[in-house]
């Protein structure tokens, strides 16, 4: 601590140990109304956040909540795509709406403010972080019981971003079976206990497949490490999800809140009740 410190972190740029990480958490826009966030995140990319985020939504949005999708993956924004959103975000001078979805899941991602959704968004990290902090701030979310960040993969300025300047409730790690998750799930950790940020549990997507003619569950990556790997860092497991043809085809036809299952009721009351 600096000898000169007057408290006030949030003017502060000095690296110091008495730092409150609190101190840096932005206000939402002043028409926003947003009662829980979570932030689903990995240590890796490729296991699937973006889909997990979009089903959980949707599935809460099923249950009777009021859900939205912040897009904070900003140079692989897949969000817009798998509620089947083709349609521009809008503003004025009081901030930007958020796009809702067939149900009524409202969202917001980068691809809904580029001309053409395949344009590349070649941005370096400081842009990319403050693009994810204006989302936060300047977009007008109404009346959102849970809103779920989709976050990009690893432990870099954007996740730092949103665990300082977002009032994060709670975190989702999603991890898949193969040998490695051991090392995803141990990033993940350090760096939600690093920024005090509760974690609510772990969900293993792609865990197996379901044999269409004898139910028999066959895993394609090898053997899960999901239970061991959670005991080891005492984490509730949430779910495993299958690798389904029917995930599949929903998230490319951009229809995934017309799947009907229940992988994610476990989810669901664990998250709820972590965040009454």
């Amino acid at each position: 601590m600096s000898e000169n410190c007057n408290h006030d972190c949030s003017s502060c740029g000095e690296a110091c140990a008495s730092r409150d990480p609190k101190s840096f958490i932005e206000k939402p826009n002043p028409k926003s109304s947003i009662k829980k966030v979570i932030g689903v995140i990995s240590g890796k990319g490729g296991v699937g956040k973006s889909m997990i985020s979009s089903m959980l939504a949707a599935n809460f949005q099923k249950k009777g909540y009021h859900t939205a999708v912040l897009d904070a993956d900003i140079t692989g924004p897949s969000i817009p795509k798998a509620f089947g959103i083709t349609e521009r975000a809008r503003g004025d001078e009081s901030g930007i709406y958020p796009v809702y979805s067939k149900t009524g899941i409202q969202t917001m991602s980068v691809n809904l403010l580029l001309d053409d959704a395949t344009d590349p968004v070649i941005w370096r990290g400081p842009v990319i972080a403050g693009t994810v902090k204006q989302f936060w701030q300047d977009v007008i979310w109404t009346d959102v019981d849970y809103m779920f960040v989709d976050m990009p993969p690893g432990t870099g300025d954007v996740a730092l971003t949103v665990f300082q300047s977002i009032p994060v409730d709670g975190i989702v790690i999603v991890t898949s079976p193969q040998e490695l998750v051991s090392m995803i799930v141990a990033k993940a950790v350090k760096m939600a206990q690093m920024m005090n940020v509760p974690i609510i549990g772990i969900i293993e997507n792609m865990s197996y497949v379901e044999c269409p003619d004898c139910g028999k569950h066959i895993e394609v990556f090898g053997k899960s490490h999901l239970a061991e790997v959670a005991a080891v860092y005492k984490l509730p497991v949430l779910g495993q999800i299958p690798m389904t043809p029917a995930i599949a085809a929903a998230s490319d036809a951009g229809d995934v809140e017309s799947l009907d299952v229940n992988w994610f009721d476990q989810a669901i009351d664990a998250i709820v009740n972590a965040t009454k």
